[in-house]
Formats: C-alpha cells, structure tokens, sequence
C-alpha cells in the first residue's frame, strides 16, 4: 500500500468538520507529524518539582525521543538527548537520580550534566582529539511557564507564552488551588501502554460527548452525579484555545452550585486546614472563589493533559501504540488534600482504575474501526451551528460539542502544511 503522505497532502483529508480515516494509521503520515509538530512545535516534557535540586535528573521524552531533563550544575534547566555521540548507545538507563556527570556503560565515554564531553576511556588512541566535538546534542529551546517546563527542536520560531495563549490561563488556575501557588508532582509516574494512534487519545481529553455512556458504569455503581455535568442540561462549556489547545470548562456548573470543593467531591469542614491555608494565602473572598471553580480540564498540545486531579502526558511510540504517563496532582502546602488527589488517582487511573480502562477500551476500537474501509471519513460536525466566540474571542459549544475537536484539527493541517 503506498503511503498517503508520499503520494497526498494531508490537508486534503481534513475538512472542517470531518477527517480521513487513514490520518490515523498511514505509517507516512505519522512520519511526517514527528517532523513537523513532535520536532518543531513546543512540547511538554517535565516539571522543575521533578529536579528540585542541583545535579537532579530524570529521563523524559519528546515525542518517541529518549530527553534528559536536567537540573545541571550550574543551575540551569535543560534538555539532553539520551544519547552517547560515540557509538549511539542510550547514555542513562536509570529513570531518575541525581549525578553531575553521565558515563557510557558502552566505552565509558564520560559527560558533564550541561552536555560537555570531559573524558575518553584510554585517551591516547584518540591522539588529542578535540573533545568539544562531541558534545551531547541537546533540545535548542527550552521554556518554562510557572514550572512547566517545554522544549522545542526548532532553533527558532513563537515564544512559550506566545504559543500557549489562552491556554496560560488554564495553568493558572491550576496553581491557583495550591496555597503557595506551585505544584509539586512528587507521586511518581504511572504507564499505560495503548495500541492506538496518538490522536485519538488527543480527541477525547476534552470530549465531552463520550463520559455519559462510556462511564456511565462508573458513575452508576459509585452513585455520583458528575454524568449530568456532560449531559444536554449541562451549562458546561467546550472551549478551543486557538494552536491545538482545548478546554471542558466546567466553571459554569461549579459556579451555579455555588460550593466551595464541590467539584472535588467534598465540602470545606472536611478540609480544615486546606481551606484556612487557603484563606490565609489569597484572602476569604478569592479563596472560596478558587475553591468553587476547582482545577481544569485542558488539553495543551500536542501531549499535556490537566485532567482536574490529574497530570497525563501523551507519548506517541509508532503509528499504532501510544504510552500515557499519568501522576496525581500535588499542591505545595495542601498535604492532607494531596493525599485525597492520590487515592482519587489509584481509584480511577491506577492499575486497577475504573475511568482509565473504559477510555483504552475505547481509543483501541476507534484504532481497529479506522482501519476499515467504509466509511472513510469521520464526522466532527456536532455543535457547529451553534459554536460561538466567547468575550475573550475563543469559540466555544456547549459540553457535548466538538468544538475541541475541530480546533485541534485546524491546528494539525497548519502544521501539517509548514
């Protein structure tokens, strides 16, 4: 079969309100979105909480590309590539620690943690080479935002901020919930290994159409009331940001409950010290502001997932497997809160998690179902007669709309066509 992106512009196969089927499965195609958005656009790779101190590092990726992301020795952060210029072989097989240089188990080639290469094995069969020759390469941009930390392979091209936009305004409200403003992901990781296209996982984060049915178990057997926030009387909100990022806003709800922590599932009287922490810090009339909007529900371009509780990063491994890395949220100065995040976390993403394998259930299918042949083209059309701009000028729909989903996908054909 003769790849599409050899033989079609991919722009062909996205329309505005509906795509091709082989966008999810031609091995060309996926190619070519390494080349142009996994290695040109910016892309999250870690948080500054997960290299708190001088020498720490911990392996991370862009895209299908081994990273490491760095707390040098000179206090920097950066981004090393997980590999030993010699002989190719992967420098660090250790997921975290803390170390100021990196030898090669391979040769023994030795390199500082800002990249320099300090020392051969048995230095004189290389007669006095220049060992600035072989650096490690290194990601070219790095950026942090509130210690979101992102690299991009394009030595050039918008700023952090300038790319995130509206999307800076979900991160903000994010840290919000933590009386000290910052976030500390200090739960560990966990993986989830999916046999789907890296794109329909990207779809469904803020997809507000499926938690009705395909969580409807979930939300029958635990008697909760958050399956009515995605449906029809819903006042919640689907949002596109503009570059691929999207949002459920789920504000609108919160706010006409008017209960500080109800979108935790929770009251204040069981969180004294979290909401006097939070008083304290923002004073009593914001504080049970930010308490009744809660956390968001985002999805930042093309791999970062704030999903309330949670912290996903999407990690495309080939054309039909992506890795899901999934922490629970941490605020600093919130120990008894955090606690609740983390078992809320096992309980529905943890190996044994309700929420997490209905969604895999689901990406897989769609993965099988693209693979047929009739029909060819999937409908992204709900809500688009009644998608509008919000005062800040971004379209929004209501909670069932695909409004994210065109947005993405607008996104995707620009950078598909640079």
């Amino acid at each position: 079969m003769t790849s599409l992106a050899n033989s079609h512009d991919c722009r062909a196969l996205i329309e505005p309100a509906r795509v091709h089927s082989r966008l999810y499965y031609d091995k060309g195609i996926f190619e070519q979105e390494l080349e142009r958005i996994w290695h040109k656009s910016w892309v999250y790779v870690g948080h500054v909480s997960e290299v708190p101190n001088r020498n720490d590092y911990v392996t991370k990726s862009i895209g299908p590309t081994p990273v490491l992301l760095v707390h040098d020795r000179t206090g920097q952060i950066t981004l090393l590539l997980n590999k030993c210029p010699h002989r190719g072989n992967q420098l660090c097989a250790y997921r975290e620690g803390n170390r100021s240089t990196f030898t090669c188990p391979y040769h023994s080639w030795t390199f500082s943690n800002t990249g320099e290469l300090t020392g051969f094995a048995y230095a004189d069969g290389y007669n006095g080479a220049d060992k600035t020759r072989f650096s490690l390469g290194r990601v070219p941009r790095v950026a942090v935002y509130r210690g979101f930390v992102f690299g991009s392979f394009a030595s050039d091209g918008p700023s952090l901020e300038d790319y995130l936009g509206g999307a800076k305004a979900s991160l903000d409200q994010l840290l919000d919930n933590s009386p000290e403003g910052e976030l500390e992901l200090t739960a560990g990781f966990l993986q989830h290994r999916t046999k789907a296209n890296w794109k329909f996982l990207l779809e469904n984060e803020t997809d507000g159409y499926h938690p009705a049915f395909v969580h409807g178990s979930v939300f029958q057997v635990t008697d909760s009331s958050i399956g009515k926030l995605y449906g029809p009387q819903s006042n919640a909100l689907t949002r596109d940001f503009g570059n691929g990022h999207t949002e459920f806003d789920l504000r609108p709800e919160w706010r006409r409950l008017d209960k500080p922590l109800a979108w935790f599932g929770t009251t204040e009287d069981r969180l004294p010290d979290y909401t006097e922490a939070m008083k304290a810090s923002y004073g009593a009339e914001r504080a049970r502001q930010i308490m009744i909007d809660g956390s968001p529900h985002t999805m930042i371009f093309p791999n970062l997932f704030i999903a309330e509780i949670q912290l996903f990063v999407l990690q495309p491994i080939a054309v039909d497997e992506t890795i899901q890395h999934v922490t629970a949220l941490q605020f600093k100065g919130a120990p008894a809160f955090n606690r609740r995040l983390r078992q809320q976390t096992m309980g529905s993403v943890g190996p044994a998690g309700f929420l997490l394998a209905d969604d895999t259930e689901m990406y897989e299918r769609n993965h099988r179902g693209a693979l047929i042949s009739d029909p060819e083209w999937l409908t992204l059309s709900r809500g688009l007669h009644r998608e509008r701009r919000d005062e800040n000028g971004y379209l929004i729909g209501h909670s069932t709309d695909e409004v994210p989903q065109r947005g993405i996908w607008r996104h995707y054909a620009s950078l598909m066509a640079a």
